[in-house]
C-alpha cells in the first residue's frame, strides 16, 4: 500500500510494511523498540495482527510507515494472510539462537509472495544478536540466504536496540526511492507526450513488459 498525490506533499506517502516470521523471534519487540523505544522481556505472543504508524524522515521529508505485526503461530495463519495484501515492504525475521526459525524463512517468503506483490521490498533480519553464546545461525549463513533470494540483510537486537532503526529505515528508504523513480518516469513520459502532441505527430505507446516490475532490491549485507 503506497499512496501519493502529485498535488500533495511528501507527508502523504503511506507505506504498508509487514513483520513476518515464526513465533517468539522478537517481531513485536522490534516494533516496540523502533516505534516507542521500549522492550518487553515477558511479552506475550501476538494474537492476529497489530499495527502502528511511524513517521520516518527521508532526505528532509516526512514519510509514514504503517507497520503490521503479524502472529507467527500456525493457528492464526488464515487470519493474518489477508493482511499481506497491499504490503510494499517486509521484515522477514528469525532468531539467531534458534535454527528452526531460520529454516522456516523459505516458507514465510513463499507465503509473503503468495499474498502480496512479488516485488515487495524485503529485508532478512537475524534478531537477538545479543545472544552471542547461544547463536545457532552464523552471520555468513544469513547473508548467503539473503543474497540468494535478492534480499537486504541485517542482524538486530531488540534488547539493546542494535540496528533496529536501520532495519526499518532501509526498507522505507528503498520503497521511497522506487516510488520516486516511478514518479519521475511518469512525469518524463507526460512531458514527452505533451511535446509530441503539440507538434502534431501521432503518438503510439507500447506496453513495456517490465514497466510494472522493479528490479530486485540491491543485495546488501551487514555484519553486526
Amino acid at each position: 500500500m503506497a499512496f501519493y498525490s502529485e498535488e500533495q506533499s511528501a507527508e502523504d506517502y503511506l507505506f504498508k510494511i509487514v513483520l513476518v516470521g515464526d513465533a517468539a523471534v522478537g517481531k513485536s519487540n522490534l516494533l516496540a523498540r523502533f516505534a516507542r523505544d521500549e522492550f518487553y522481556p515477558s511479552s506475550k505472543s501476538t494474537i492476529g495482527v497489530e499495527f502502528q504508524t511511524q513517521k520516518i524522515d527521508i532526505n528532509g521529508k516526512e514519510v509514514k510507515a504503517q507497520i503490521w505485526d503479524t502472529a507467527g503461530q500456525e493457528r492464526f495463519r488464515a487470519v493474518t494472510s489477508a493482511y499481506y495484501r497491499g504490503a510494499v515492504g517486509a521484515l522477514l525475521v528469525y532468531d539467531i539462537s534458534r535454527r528452526q526459525t531460520f529454516d522456516s524463512i523459505g516458507r514465510w517468503l513463499n507465503e509473503l509472495h503468495t499474498h502480496s506483490d512479488m516485488n515487495v521490498v524485503t529485508i532478512l533480519v537475524g534478531n537477538k544478536s545479543d545472544l552471542r553464546d547461544a547463536r545457532e545461525v552464523p552471520t555468513a549463513e544469513g547473508k548467503a540466504l539473503a543474497e540468494t533470494q535478492g534480499l537486504f540483510f541485517i542482524e538486530t537486537s531488540a534488547l539493546d536496540s542494535s540496528n533496529v532503526a536501520v532495519a526499518f529505515q532501509t526498507v522505507v528508504k528503498e520503497i521511497y526511492n522506487i516510488l520516486s523513480r516511478k514518479v519521475m518516469q511518469s512525469d518524463e513520459l507526460k512531458k514527452n507526450d505533451s511535446s509530441s502532441l503539440s507538434e502534431g505527430r501521432t503518438v503510439v505507446l507500447q506496453a513495456d513488459e517490465n514497466s510494472d516490475a522493479e528490479q530486485p532490491p540491491p543485495k546488501a549485507g551487514c555484519s553486526c
